[in-house]
């Protein structure tokens, strides 16, 4: 088993170019948040010339920190927190001058023991004031004003502990269905993952609704479209008709027709290199609420996919 988050940068546009242009880091959490959360990510930049950044998000919902120098509002400049569901689309953001983001990315799954009132459904294609979602006001200047990394992963450590989230068997459901969705490309199908989690379809999309924030067969394509950005970032000789008969395309155009809309652009465009910016906003797969801005991250499943 792996120690440690891993170091892929699934569903990062370009993520060479970014990283050229800001300090990125992921950090593991407490032990005792482990089984819900992925990681911590650190993003600090001060840009000479504007840079837009573009991620295709995990079903994951994120704590974000954040505070931009260069921004208008005086909220930009003093920090602010929000709770961001997952985004249906591609997420762009155009940094400049200074900022600072330090986020929380939940597993798809294990954010509702951190705040059990809300639906994790509610929260799609949402960003909400941390505040007004979390029990305990989260702390903001705490977690953005140390240049010390320690001090901030501390800062996140004591924030999420306080919130005491309980053991939740629905959750731990949850994580592992998505984690199976992940793992098994052979997972294709809602009724047959439905059997092998032991509920029936209309219990699962509850269970999803409910937990995720989207439902498993938006999560089924969301994973395929991961995968298909990796092989196009990977160079131009890719079997692209192999790769869709692997993630249970029907045929290669409808592999392209999914890609094209989520990220924008078709997957040869992306080929050469792997960071071609997009042509176009991306377009959900499905059809939950219209995307906004958040921090997705990157996706890192490490040792902890047996954790409930």
């Amino acid at each position: 088993m792996t120690e440690g988050p891993r170091r892929d940068t699934r569903g990062i546009v370009g993520a060479p170019d970014l990283f050229a242009r800001v300090r990125f880091r992921r950090r593991e959490p407490a032990a005792a948040l482990r089984p819900y959360l992925e990681h911590y990510w650190l993003i600090d930049w001060e840009l000479a010339e504007p840079y837009a950044a573009h991620v295709v998000p995990h079903p994951s919902v994120n704590l974000v920190f954040q505070r931009y120098d260069a921004g208008d509002a005086p909220r930009d400049r003093s920090g602010y927190a929000e709770v961001a569901g997952v985004a249906p689309a591609l997420f762009t953001r155009e940094l400049a001058g200074r900022g600072r983001v330090c986020g929380v990315q939940f597993r798809p799954g294990g954010f509702r023991p951190f705040a059990p009132e809300h639906a994790v459904a509610d929260l799609t294609g949402r960003r909400v004031d941390a505040a007004d979602v979390l029990r305990t006001p989260p702390p903001v200047d705490a977690v953005l004003d140390p240049d010390d990394e320690d001090a901030r992963v501390a800062a996140l450590d004591a924030c999420l502990l306080a919130l005491e989230p309980r053991p939740d068997p629905r959750a731990a459901l949850a994580m592992a269905a998505v984690d199976r969705i992940r793992d098994d490309r052979t997972v294709r199908r809602v009724d047959g993952l439905a059997r092998d989690t032991g509920l029936s379809a209309r219990s699962l999309q509850r269970l999803f609704s409910a937990y995720v924030g989207v439902g498993p067969k938006w999560v089924i394509l969301r994973y395929r479209i991961h995968e298909a950005l990796e092989a196009a970032a990977s160079g131009p000789e890719i079997d692209w008709a192999r790769l869709a008969a692997d993630l249970g395309y029907s045929d290669q155009a409808h592999l392209v027709r999914d890609f094209t809309a989520t990220v924008g652009a078709t997957p040869t465009a992306f080929a050469p290199h792997g960071h071609a910016p997009p042509a176009r906003p991306g377009k959900p797969l499905a059809a939950p609420p219209p995307p906004v801005a958040s921090w997705p991250g990157e996706r890192t499943r490490d040792h902890r996919r047996s954790s409930p």
